[in-house]
């Protein structure tokens, strides 16, 4: 079975930076895209940042030119980079991984999309 374990939010000033990771575990055999949601209380859940297989990258247009999001496909890890952050940004984070894995019976393999437990960064003074 695959787990993602979200890391790196937290509390942080207006035009300050966080980090979040978010490492896939278990048996695969790859991973596709990877992605940063985010939600607030209330509100549908809101796409923030992809990247692909390939390495490319895309970002909702409220995060441009401050979030970049990576990947280290050696780790299995997506990782969310948060600089000059305002206190809009603050949400529940969550990643998303679409990766094959082995079948539970061993017989082929699947494609699943997996979400992170969800990580609170909140930006305040």
């Amino acid at each position: 079975q695959v787990q993602l374990v979200e890391s790196g939010g937290g509390l942080v000033q207006p035009g300050g930076s966080l980090t979040l990771s978010c490492a896939a575990s278990g048996i695969i055999y790859s991973i596709n895209d990877m992605g940063w949601y985010r939600q607030d209380p209330g509100e549908q859940r809101e796409s923030v940042a992809k990247i692909t297989k390939h390495e490319r990258t895309s970002y909702a247009d409220s995060v441009k030119g401050r979030f970049t999001i990576s990947r280290d496909n050696a780790k299995n890890t997506v990782y969310l980079q948060m600089n000059s952050l305002k206190p809009e940004d603050t949400a529940v984070y969550y990643c998303n991984v679409n990766l094959i894995r082995p079948r539970e019976d061993r017989n082929g393999v699947i494609n699943e999309v997996l979400w992170g437990q969800g990580t609170q960064v909140t930006v305040s003074l």
